[in-house]
């Protein structure tokens, strides 16, 4: 069997998701996924009823957004994440929109094909929070190798 990189990032808006302050973050959005989709490793994002997930209410704070994606590998999610310019350069402005959080990103592998729900999702961020990096929820900086083929 072979496994694939699962992701859930999260961000709680400072303020409601429709206030102008926002607008550089939002109107941005559907760039940057389809950014996202055309990298090397891409599989799958979450979508709600539009072409992005800000509609997906996983948390009861409605100012909490989520992303959850699957890539191939490890290297692909990074690279994207901290090597693309369109992508850092967007991030780079993320105080203007964004409280700090101290989980905001896990990381775990999955069965090839499968796409997780946010319900798992925020299970293994909850497990990061809990226990800290494992085989079954971790980060960029403490990874573990996906597990080997049968």
């Amino acid at each position: 069997m072979n496994y694939q990189l699962a992701q859930l990032n999260i961000a709680r808006f400072r303020v409601q998701q429709n206030d102008p302050v926002n607008k550089g973050f939002v109107d941005n959005l559907d760039r940057i996924n389809a950014i996202a989709e055309s990298q090397p490793g891409f599989l799958w994002r979450l979508k709600g009823d539009g072409n992005n997930a800000l509609d997906v209410a996983a948390f009861e704070d409605p100012n909490v957004i989520v992303n959850l994606s699957v890539w191939t590998n490890t290297e692909s999610l990074f690279n994207f994440v901290y090597k693309n310019s369109e992508h850092t350069g967007i991030m780079r402005n993320r105080k203007q929109w964004f409280d700090r959080l101290e989980f905001f990103m896990v990381l775990w592998w999955v069965e090839e094909g499968r796409r997780p729900g946010v319900e798992e999702a925020k299970m293994r961020l909850d497990l990061l929070q809990r226990i800290g990096p494992t085989y079954s929820a971790f980060t960029f900086k403490k990874p573990f190798a996906a597990p080997s083929g049968e």
